[in-house]
């Protein structure tokens, strides 16, 4: 059986999801130890406990330490049945990071599925749903599969309630994909997300991208969704380029100004505009698994964090692949990823 240090690194979720997500790959039973030790609240919280549910289920697994606040998981898989599953969180806790650990299994099963999730979708803790519709799935869909994605409701936090629907036609093997330059920049837009505040947050938060940016009005949207629970705001960045395209984002919070959510998003797509880096901090993480699973491929990214370098430690532990990092300058890092 496989042991995994939930502690190394970073220590958070990221740990457990790709853990659980190469345990169901490659049928290979493991044991999750100090699961979340890095964070303040350690051990299983309630989008961590349904990611763990949900790999269970397609996978007909059998578990131990599946409750709230465990800090050690035992996961044994069976086969992986694709096919029409509902999984809930519960709380705002995010429905894309449940995806994270079943997609793998699912992309590259016997059949088709379809999965319906409700939760958080617009989580500043986790990849918000844009992201995934607009930055991810067209790169991975370049690999193979295909895998799309409806919102019908967004999730705010912290009340939640949101829920999406995605359908994966699988593949039986992935194809390498190389992302070494972004080509050139084909459009850019901001949009943002508000719901159940004033209208006039949104304006705010365009207004200081507007005049950072000098974009025109005509690339600056505001959409106001009629069924979302609770208050929520967010404002997205995207640049799209001919071989990847990025989005940025700034989510707001109590007792956070309006012009300050706007200059989060615009901080992170300045650095990224100033490096020559082909994938951005956040998508470099994303797409290392889907790389290893190809056995092949490279991209160039920003500085590599914490939470990217303990998420190759953990895939290099479940899979026959060399993960290789190499700093080409202070901001611009080249990762590639061989079959050993």
């Amino acid at each position: 059986m496989m042991v995994i240090d939930g502690a190394y690194g970073e220590g958070g979720g990221q740990i457990l999801r790709t853990a659980l997500a190469l345990s169901l790959v490659t049928q290979t039973p493991c044991r999750i130890e100090q699961i979340r030790a890095g964070r303040a609240k350690p051990g299983l919280l309630r989008q961590h406990l349904t990611a763990a549910q949900a790999a269970a289920t397609i996978g007909d697994a059998e578990v131990e330490g599946l409750e709230i606040g465990s800090m050690q998981l035992t996961f044994k898989p069976k086969t992986v049945t694709p096919g029409a599953y509902a999984f809930e969180v519960g709380t705002a806790g995010s429905t894309m990071l449940v995806l994270q650990t079943v997609l793998p299994a699912l992309m590259l099963a016997s059949g088709p599925s379809t999965l319906q999730l409700k939760g958080g979708t617009q989580n500043p803790y986790a990849p918000p749903f844009d992201f995934l519709v607009r930055v991810f799935l067209p790169l991975l869909n370049r690999m193979g599969p295909v895998v799309s994605a409806e919102l019908e409701r967004p999730g705010f936090y912290p009340a939640g309630g949101g829920e999406c629907r995605i359908e994966i036609d699988p593949v039986h093997a992935l194809a390498p994909l190389d992302l070494y330059e972004r080509g050139t920049l084909q459009h850019q837009r901001a949009r943002n997300l508000v719901a159940n505040l004033p209208r006039h947050v949104a304006e705010r938060e365009l207004t200081v991208i507007e005049q950072e940016t000098g974009w025109p009005r005509a690339r600056l949207d505001i959409e106001v969704p009629k069924r979302a629970f609770g208050p929520g705001n967010v404002v997205m960045i995207e640049l799209a380029y001919d071989h990847v395209t990025e989005l940025f984002t700034g989510f707001g919070a109590r007792r956070v100004p309006a012009e300050t959510v706007a200059r989060n998003a615009l901080q992170e797509m300045q650095s990224y505009v100033a490096s020559s880096a082909a994938v951005g901090v956040y998508l470099a993480d994303q797409l290392l698994l889907p790389y290893a699973l190809a056995g092949g491929g490279g991209f160039t990214t920003l500085p590599l964090s914490q939470h990217t370098l303990t998420n190759i430690h953990v895939i290099e532990q479940f899979l026959d692949v060399q993960i290789d990092t190499v700093a080409i300058s202070p901001q611009l890092y080249r990762v590639e990823v061989h079959k050993r």
